[in-house]
């Protein structure tokens, strides 16, 4: 069992943070589609970054400071980044994941949220397949993953400061593109960037809407895939999707422009091919995500609060470079 006896503990579900972390996830994802054109896809952005693309590094760096702000500010409730697994065992995890995202182009990122929001076949196949081998990996992987708590429909003082975060940071974005858009963003220059800049901020917000949907615990993600078969079963991860998916999807279709307000060209994938690279990559992540209880987005949120905590970061570490080194390894 990869899951010890001594880590086994109460899951209590939140489903108000995980409706708000939801809208948060959406509301980035969204934005950075509009604003650059480009699809929100971490394990895209952890594999382009190893190829020199700045616009992903820009992402990364978002993702991870925003972990190290969730440390900051979280300190004092949960001083540690939580892990259920061993170093070999993130290792391994890792590994996984790397070679799957990278043989099916996404993660949960990338086809759960941007591509079944986009109606794609390709993503709904990639979904069904990882979600469903991370279910059956779960079960076989790990033991007794606690009890489950009884339903807290409130909104502790993390989820309120991280929800203030989330408005204040999309505020402030949003007043200080409309005014370089309305002064003019005919200079390249500072299109790149305001590119740039919008590919941090919103892996920024990203990374708290992560921590306030309880999205960066792998014991919660492991108790959501235990499924209802499961006494430990935790349904918070269940409203994230729940109000992420439609709003990303009614965002997607209803709310669109003609071209990306900061310039550049449309990066949404175009294949329609469900092949064996589709099946086998997500095959092979689910298992990854299974392990562990983790993949790309929160990985790094996690290793940022770990480089704040001192605590968890070889473990993170390993799991990221482990990930980047399996999506070297496919070509």
């Amino acid at each position: 069992m990869l899951l010890h006896q001594s880590e086994i503990a109460e899951s209590r579900p939140k489903p108000l943070q995980g409706l708000l972390g939801g809208i948060g996830i959406a509301l980035s994802v969204h934005s950075l589609l509009v604003l650059n054109g480009s699809v929100f896809g971490v394990s895209g952005f952890v594999h382009r970054s190893l190829r020199g693309d700045k616009a992903a590094m820009a992402s990364i760096v978002g993702l991870v400071l925003g972990g190290i702000a969730v440390g900051i500010i979280s300190n004092a409730d949960t001083p540690e980044p939580r892990t259920v697994s061993s170093l070999g065992q993130m290792m391994f995890s890792g590994l996984l994941v790397g070679i799957g995202t990278r043989l099916a182009n996404g993660c949960t990122s990338g086809h759960m949220i941007c591509g079944l929001s986009r109606f794609s076949l390709r993503s709904l196949v990639a979904t069904t397949t990882f979600f469903a081998i991370a279910v059956a990996t779960t079960h076989f992987a790990h033991g007794a993953l606690g009890t489950r708590g009884s339903l807290d429909w409130t909104l502790d003082n993390q989820g309120r400061q991280f929800l203030g975060a989330i408005l204040s940071l999309g505020t402030l974005w949003l007043a200080y593109t409309c005014l370089a858009i309305k002064n003019g963003t005919d200079n390249s220059s500072k299109l790149f960037i305001l590119r740039y800049l919008a590919s941090f901020l919103t892996s920024l917000a990203f990374a708290f809407s992560l921590f306030l949907g309880n999205m960066i615990d792998p014991h919660k993600v492991l108790t959501f895939l235990a499924l209802p078969l499961s006494s430990a079963f935790d349904p918070t991860l269940a409203f994230v999707a729940g109000s992420a998916l439609p709003l990303a999807t009614l965002l997607y279709w209803y709310v669109r422009v003609e071209q990306p307000k900061l310039g550049g060209k449309w990066n949404n994938p175009t294949s329609l091919k469900i092949d064996w690279r589709l099946i086998l990559g997500s095959v092979i992540f689910g298992i990854g995500w299974g392990i562990a209880g983790i993949c790309p987005g929160p990985a790094l949120v996690n290793f940022g609060r770990s480089l704040y905590a001192g605590i968890g970061f070889a473990e993170y570490a390993a799991w990221l470079l482990f990930m980047g080194f399996g999506g070297l390894l496919v070509r």
